[in-house]
């Protein structure tokens, strides 16, 4: 079952778009708008609850296919700052590039993104 979506698709491409264009000049709602639009794009991508990725303080998704976490710290556990994590899925980082300079904490043998990143709908903008 895909994720619920939360976000309107047309309304987080827009703020996607704004955060390409100029990421210094975004708001903090679009740049929110557009981490949430793609935590649930990822979702769509790689169905799933064996990985929880989190980009405090916007928010956070599980997905990859795997065994499902249901009580305590999930063992996989993917974490970045917003900026990181637009630039991760819009193609701008390199997946191995952000977790070896410490940007991205990625725990759990399924926490490993770059077959997922970019994501196909950022590239599309």
């Amino acid at each position: 079952m895909p994720a619920r979506r939360r976000t309107d698709p047309a309304e987080g491409r827009a703020a996607l778009r704004a955060w390409v264009e100029d990421p210094d000049a975004c708001a903090r709602g679009t740049v929110r708008t557009a981490v949430r639009f793609t935590l649930e794009e990822l979702a769509d991508v790689a169905p799933g609850h064996a990985v929880e990725v989190r980009v405090p303080p916007d928010g956070a998704v599980q997905a990859v296919p795997g065994p499902r976490h249901t009580r305590g710290t999930p063992p996989n556990v993917v974490e970045t700052d917003p900026a990181t994590w637009l630039g991760l899925v819009t193609g701008g980082v390199a997946w191995t590039d952000a977790v070896a300079d410490g940007r991205v904490s990625a725990s759990g043998e399924r926490a490993d993104l770059r077959d997922y990143l970019p994501l196909q709908a950022a590239r599309r903008r």
